[in-house]
């Protein structure tokens, strides 16, 4: 079973980061002329920074747009695993400084027991996302769909009305809260960021025959109704 890509191959960080900010960019202008509104949701880990300070630059009418996170660790931002602090630091400046921002985690003990909350201070983004970025892992993760995770069945197959779900891992480290699958599917864009030669090798993997539990970037692969935009450098 072979998923549709459209893959974009650049030849290192900063061209990639370029074209991908400006391909989110027009996404974001595009809902904004016909809704006067838009929303985007990232992700982070350690590859998006550059993309995320390139995307900050581009000229929008950035009080138009909310901005929220993909997936998190459910951790303080002061913590330096927060995606919600990876955002501030380096898309919520220069021209997006004025775009809303709405973080994952509240000060519920779990993810689980602060579920609802951060449901609820999602309610009013203007849905569904005019675009939404992914990242994946060497071991075919993606959001916080983890392999064989607690919480994935939820999070793939969410009850109706669920765009968040609670996940946890030994290989996520701390316990995850992550936009069920959807929520992404709905987006206008859905944009795979990935880098080096090893994770063209993981996709490779993924877009053939196999369990969703055993590499979870199946399911945007295989849900997704318009083909993933793949952004890859080595």
């Amino acid at each position: 079973m072979s998923a549709t890509i459209e893959r974009h191959d650049f030849k290192d960080s900063a061209a990639l980061a370029e074209a991908l900010a400006q391909r989110v960019a027009d996404a974001l202008q595009t809902r904004i002329g016909e809704f006067d509104r838009a929303s985007l949701a990232v992700s982070g880990g350690r590859t998006p920074a550059t993309f995320l300070d390139a995307l900050s630059r581009k000229p929008l009418p950035w009080d138009r747009v909310w901005v929220t996170l993909v997936d998190e660790r459910w951790v303080p931002e002061s913590s330096d695993r927060s995606n919600a602090r990876l955002v501030r630091a380096h898309l919520l400046q220069n021209e997006a400084a004025a775009a809303h921002f709405v973080p994952l985690v509240n000060d519920a003990p779990t993810p689980e027991a602060g579920l609802a909350e951060a449901q609820a201070l999602l309610e009013p983004l203007p849905w569904p996302l005019a675009a939404c970025v992914l990242g994946m892992g060497g071991d075919g993760h993606t959001a916080s769909f983890f392999p064989h995770a607690a919480g994935l069945d939820a999070a793939l197959s969410p009850p109706p009305g669920a765009r968040l779900a609670a996940t946890s891992a030994d290989a996520a480290g701390e316990p995850r809260i992550t936009l069920t699958l959807p929520v992404i599917m709905e987006a206008s864009l859905i944009a795979l960021h990935i880098e080096s030669e090893s994770k063209l090798r993981v996709l490779d993997t993924a877009r053939a025959a196999g369990p969703l539990e055993d590499m979870p970037i199946r399911a945007v692969l295989r849900a997704s109704p318009r083909p993933v935009e793949v952004f890859w450098c080595p």
